[in-house]
């Protein structure tokens, strides 16, 4: 038996990346899920984003786990498209348990564009996660149970790196925000038994920064990657190693943590 079996969870981001890494390794513990991601390009995002080939392929591996899958594009952006998402994802898989608040993009702001890129990064990192929760905590209310997980980051925690930037600047801005959330969030719900905590990783080996856009950008600033440095020797994680974290976080074994910043961060914030 899983530790999550006969469990619901609600996956922003899930085409690829963390979120499909999340979707996995909550299947694997007996969930079934409800996918969500936008699937197509936003323009000041420079790397490529996820596409509708790649939900597929997280619905393809899910269902290879012998777990249910409801997949639908949606934008954290639009409050309605998500609220559509909950309603006919929970028709088809079963009311919500679990929210995992995933999607987020990281903008370079490299175009000079100094407003763009700054509310892009905003919309979908800050306000995407707040409606991520407003569209499924109806059902943990109605459950008066259930465990919420906001992805956020080691730059929510300092904020080093920054270059005055307005994609990398307002990351870090989004990303502390959600911390805001995540207390603001854990004081309303933990008296009706729902836990709320944030997810603060370094840097995760997926495509947002394993992509030529970034590999450019380090091969033409050298020591440009000396603020991000983690104290493990290691340059990033792996998204499994995300999941795992966020695997205790919203089972049993974490019936207690609410209202925490965990770090999985290879001691990036010790330093």
């Amino acid at each position: 038996m899983g530790k999550l079996d006969g469990k619901v969870a609600f996956i922003t981001g899930a085409a690829r990346g963390q979120g499909r890494s999340h979707a996995l390794k909550l299947a694997e513990e007996g969930a079934d899920i409800i996918a969500v991601d936008i699937c197509s390009q936003i323009a000041s995002v420079e790397y490529d984003m996820a596409t509708p080939e790649d939900l597929d392929e997280t619905v393809r591996l899910v269902e290879a786990l012998d777990r249910r899958i409801f997949a639908q594009q949606a934008d954290v952006r639009d409050l309605a498209a998500l609220e559509k998402a909950v309603k006919e994802g929970e028709v088809a898989i079963g009311p919500i348990d679990i929210i995992l608040a995933n999607a987020g993009i990281a903008p370079l702001g490299l175009s000079g564009d100094r407003e763009q890129p700054f509310a892009d990064v905003v919309d979908v990192n800050l306000t995407g996660v707040y409606n991520t929760v407003m569209a499924a905590v109806p059902s943990l209310i109605t459950k008066q149970a259930g465990s919420i997980v906001l992805t956020s980051s080691t730059q929510g925690l300092k904020g080093t790196g920054g270059n005055g930037g307005a994609g990398g600047t307002g990351y870090a801005a989004a990303k502390h925000g959600v911390v805001g959330l995540m207390r603001s969030f854990a004081n309303w719900l933990s008296p009706q038994n729902i836990r709320v905590n944030s997810i603060h990783p370094t840097g995760v080996a997926t495509k947002m920064i394993q992509n030529p856009i970034i590999e450019k950008l380090f091969a033409d600033n050298p020591g440009s990657g000396d603020a991000v440095q983690n104290l493990i020797p290691v340059p990033w994680v792996e998204a499994r190693d995300i999941s795992n974290a966020v695997a205790f976080l919203v089972s049993d074994d974490a019936r207690y943590i609410t209202g925490v910043t965990l770090p999985v961060d290879a001691g990036f914030n010790a330093r």
